[in-house]
Formats: structure tokens, C-alpha cells, sequence
């Protein structure tokens, strides 16, 4: 899709990170924006600046894992702007670490709850929109950890893996049923947003997790490993040119390519799989 001008941009977790700065790209290219997210302050704020600078902007409390509130998210949104063009099923959580074998039932559910229903509830409920409109594009944010398997993260690999897995399908669905909306996933590595901090919007009744020494030191390693991140705004204008180039795997850090070379010869000689 290569005229964004005057179509219409829903991105969950809209609120901070990529989501927002996604949202801020879209605006920029004259795009009808729907901010979407768990976290209702942030969200106001995030609107109102974006409506300061002259977007056109709808901003509505979600949470991905409801099923029903994101069906709610696509209809407020086809009500105000009457089509969706652009899907970014982007709202995700870094989930906890350690060893799989120390981590809860709750840890497992809350983590795929975000990043893997997430996914799934946008493609149901917006998938058919942007087909009725005869074009669109669905970008869904998986990570470089879809791709490869870095040890001690089991849920959010697990999540990230299905991500781009189910990607895949979707984009061949579209092709075989004739479609012309088209499919992105993004696979970045590190970027300076507040995933680290994902555990602020970890539901209470989903509270509770493994406090193993290993997976107490993944979760400092990861945060500093965000804070030297690339810039969420770098992220969006790779995404943006993604769209327009109807490119399916987004690789924002190409120094992790090996690593993805590494894991499928892996794969193809049978080896034992190594430390990341």
C-alpha cells in the first residue's frame, strides 16, 4: 500500500514504545489514527499531544486478551472513521524468566494472554475490515526472539515463535483466498521502550511469579539491554517502509541476522541447540 494519506491506522499498545511511536509515524504520513491500549492515562496523554500536533486521533481503552474488547475496538472504530486500513497488533509484555520448569501456570497465562491472543483477537476482528476495503495491510510485532530461542525467556519466546508462525499462514491465507492485503512481522531485537517494566499492567487475578535466581538476573539483563536499545521511532519508519513495500519479515537489527542463520542450520543439520 503505497498512498497512506487519509487511511485509517489501529495500534495496540499505542500508548508508550513502538505502538506510540508507530501511531506518531502514521500521523505524520496524514493517517486517521486509532490509539489503542491497556493503560488509560498514558493513552489520554499520548491522544492529546497527537491532537496537539494536528492528527486525527481516536483513542479507546483495550486489552487485548478480552476478546470481546478488542470486537469493541474494531467497531468504535469503523462508527468514527468508517474503514480500517492499517492493523498493528503491536501490545505485548516481556513476561517473566527463569527455567521453563520454574515458571507459573499464571506466568505462561498472563504472557500469552498479551502477545499471542493479542495477535489472534486483531486478526479475527480486523482482518475482515481491511478486506472489505479491498486493501490494507496487518503488521503484527512479534521479536528477533520469533526467530531464534534465547534460553531462560520460555513464555515469551513460545508467544513470539506463534507470532511470526501464524503470520506466515495469515499472509498465505490472504494470498490463496485472493486478497490483497498484505502482511508484515516485526522482529526487532532491543529497543528503548518500558517492556522491562511490563509487570505494571500484570493483572491481579493473574499476580505471582517464579523468584529463581536465573530468571531474576535475565530480567536485569534484559532491562539494560533495553536501555542501550535502537530508538522506537527507528522502529516505525522500518515498519512504515515495510508497508509501502509490501515486506513481509522486518528485521530492525541486522547485526542479529547470524543468529537467525545460526538456529536454522541448527535446524537443518539436527543439531543440539546452543546458548544464545
Amino acid at each position: 500500500m503505497k498512498d497512506l494519506a487519509d487511511k485509517v491506522a489501529v495500534v495496540t499498545g499505542a500508548a508508550s514504545g513502538i505502538g506510540l511511536a508507530l501511531a506518531t509515524r502514521f500521523a505524520a504520513e496524514r493517517m486517521k489514527v486509532v490509539l489503542a491500549d491497556v493503560e488509560a492515562a498514558p493513552l489520554a496523554r499520548a491522544a492529546d499531544d497527537l491532537c496537539a500536533a494536528g492528527a486525527t486521533v481516536l483513542a479507546v481503552v483495550t486489552d487485548v486478551g478480552d476478546a470481546a474488547a478488542v470486537d469493541a475496538l474494531a467497531r468504535r472504530t469503523v462508527e468514527a472513521f468508517g474503514a480500517v486500513h492499517v492493523i498493528c497488533n503491536n501490545a505485548g509484555v516481556a513476561g517473566p524468566g527463569g527455567p521453563a520448569w520454574t515458571l507459573t501456570e499464571a506466568d505462561w497465562e498472563w504472557t500469552l494472554r498479551v502477545n499471542l491472543w493479542g495477535v489472534i483477537h486483531g486478526i479475527r476482528a480486523f482482518v475482515p475490515h481491511l478486506i472489505a476495503a479491498g486493501e490494507g495491510h496487518v503488521v503484527n510485532t512479534a521479536s528477533i526472539a520469533g526467530l531464534i530461542s534465547p534460553q531462560l525467556m520460555s513464555p515469551y519466546v513460545a508467544s513470539k515463535h506463534a507470532v511470526v508462525a501464524i503470520s506466515e499462514v495469515l499472509a498465505l491465507d490472504l494470498q490463496v483466498t485472493g486478497s490483497a492485503v498484505k502482511v508484515s512481522v516485526l522482529c526487532p531485537a532491543f529497543v528503548r521502550t518500558r517492556i522491562a517494566e511490563s509487570e505494571r499492567n500484570r493483572p491481579a487475578h493473574l499476580a505471582g511469579s517464579s523468584a529463581h535466581p536465573a530468571g531474576v538476573l535475565a530480567a536485569q539483563m534484559v532491562q539494560q539491554a533495553v536501555a542501550g536499545g535502537t530508538s522506537a521511532d527507528d522502529v516505525a519508519e522500518q515498519v512504515v517502509a515495510a508497508i509501502r513495500e509490501e515486506r513481509f519479515y522486518v528485521l530492525t537489527h541486522p547485526e542479529m541476522t547470524g543468529a537467525v542463520h545460526h538456529r536454522n542450520n541448527d535446524i537443518v543439520k539436527g543439531r543440539y541447540p546452543r546458548l544464545a
